[in-house]
């Protein structure tokens, strides 16, 4: 079953595309979506321990404070460390990059419906850290 032909469906980005690249370079990989659905803050939450990418998180060692304003206000804290993630409600400890967000605004921006350039832009976004921390972020949840 190794050695056979076959189209191997994965997630542009993933652990799972850099291993099928690796280890079987004979077959041809197709990208596809994440699949999750997100449709509020809780789901995103209660999302990120399973679309989390161990290998894209190597080096990152980073806390993210999240406070959701909107349908959903919550705050929450991030932490990626040692290729592990970890998110509780409330602002644990010192943030590395504060997250502000509308919460559908947010949930637009995962779901590729809404431009977060746009977002930061017109400020339903904000920032507060480097905004590379957030492209890294991305980097471990692929879509």
């Amino acid at each position: 079953m190794q050695a056979k032909a076959e189209t191997i469906y994965v997630v542009a980005g993933s652990d799972a595309e850099a291993h099928v690249a690796h280890r079987f370079p004979h077959k041809q990989s197709k990208h596809v979506r994440n699949g999750l659905r997100l449709r509020s803050i809780q789901t995103f939450l209660r999302g990120l321990p399973l679309a989390f990418q161990r290998q894209q998180a190597v080096g990152l060692d980073a806390t993210y404070h999240f406070t959701f304003t909107g349908d959903e206000p919550l705050q929450t804290t991030v932490v990626i460390r040692n290729q592990t993630v970890q998110a509780q409600q409330g602002h644990m400890g010192t943030a590395d990059l504060h997250v502000i967000a509308d919460s559908r605004t947010w949930l637009g921006v995962l779901a590729k419906e809404r431009s977060l350039v746009w977002a930061l832009v017109w400020r339903m976004i904000r920032l507060k850290g480097s905004p590379r921390l957030l492209w890294a972020f991305g980097k471990c949840f692929p879509s």
